[in-house]
């Protein structure tokens, strides 16, 4: 069993209330860019993975615009960089 992660943990959170979630991961590839200018401040390198029926009929643009919103208030201070992957 992995260690809970509470920076994802209130990412999930904020991302179940801000929209409709049928299937969410989040993992923390941080660890991928070591030595990374942004990493360095101790903000994060996140992939998310998800599912929402907010996306249907939106552009891709669109799509990743909720997903930003819903986390904006963590970037870019614990959020460097987000790769997000819609099912």
């Amino acid at each position: 069993m992995s260690t809970p992660n509470p920076r994802i943990e209130k990412y999930e959170l904020a991302l179940k209330q801000a929209l409709p979630i049928d299937a969410l991961k989040i993992d923390d590839e941080s660890h991928l860019h070591a030595g990374h200018a942004g990493a360095q401040g101790g903000a994060g390198h996140y992939r998310i993975n998800i599912k929402s029926n907010a996306f249907n009929g939106l552009s891709r643009v669109q799509q990743h615009r909720l997903v930003y919103d819903a986390l904006s208030a963590w970037m870019p201070h614990e959020i460097h960089a987000l790769a997000i992957v819609i099912q």
